[in-house]
């Protein structure tokens, strides 16, 4: 049995993750989007349940506050979303997909083995990912999440020594402000390494091909070869704004839309 596809997402949603996440559907997975309100447009077929059961929107505040309105500022999706799919993993909830992950086959875990892929030559990807509930990835997550301050010890040096500088200037005493994946592929690679973890990563091709150049996947291309590599099961796609734009003809974009509409 394929494992369900869990995932989070805040605010509108563009035509680029609907299309993905059809694209998880049309591959067998039953895929739950995880809202703190209703998201219109959401593709059928796909469930939408309330964010709050697994981490309050409250937990926000601790990453930064919020702007006059109530709305989050910046990083504050993504760096929520970082903690957001540890809880999920924490509940057995299942396989984390981002919503801008188009799958061309079904993924197949093992339930008692981590799941992720390289992303780059020395950093984990955790736009896919499973973790084992007890696993140490996991429980050091929730043992950061208890702390009144979110500084984990696993930061690289550089971190460390960035952190201090910013503190010594009088700048923000918040650890969420000094990179916007500070607890996302950074984290992930230091937790793999010290539970002896990264063993179990995938290639870089199996998810990332063109995590790193979405001219690939946005603009006219030879993409044959992409969608057929035995190697390939999905696409990582970096949007950089293009995620409502309309695709372009030739392009792996309007393959996928047609593909999955």
């Amino acid at each position: 049995m394929l494992p369900d596809v869990v995932t989070f997402w805040h605010g509108p949603m563009d035509a680029l993750r609907q299309t993905c996440l059809r694209s998880q559907i049309a591959a067998g997975h039953r895929v739950t989007v995880y809202s703190f309100d209703t998201i219109p447009g959401l593709p059928a077929g796909v469930d939408n349940a309330d964010a709050e059961a697994i981490l309050p929107h409250a937990f926000s505040e601790r990453l930064r506050p919020p702007q006059p309105d109530g709305s989050w500022r910046d990083w504050t999706t993504l760096q929520f979303s970082d903690f957001f799919r540890m809880k999920l993993m924490a509940k057995r909830a299942g396989l984390w997909l981002d919503a801008d992950v188009l799958l061309l086959k079904p993924v197949d875990i093992d339930s008692a083995k981590p799941y992720f892929a390289w992303e780059r030559p020395r950093q984990l990807g955790n736009s896919v990912l499973y973790l084992p509930p007890d696993h140490g990835i996991v429980r050091a997550f929730e043992a950061l999440m208890a702390q009144d301050e979110l500084t984990p010890d696993w930061l690289s040096l550089r971190h460390r020594i960035t952190f201090a500088m910013r503190r010594l200037r009088g700048g923000s005493n918040r650890l969420s402000d000094i990179r916007v994946a500070i607890f996302g592929p950074a984290a992930l690679t230091a937790l793999a390494r010290r539970f002896d973890a990264l063993g179990y990563a995938l290639p870089k091709q199996s998810f990332y091909a063109v995590h790193a150049e979405p001219k690939l996947f946005f603009e006219p291309s030879s993409y044959l070869s992409l969608i057929s590599a035995p190697q390939i099961i999905g696409l990582h796609i970096s949007p950089k704004g293009r995620g409502g734009q309309p695709p372009i003809p030739g392009s792996l974009y309007a393959w996928a839309t047609e593909r999955f509409a």
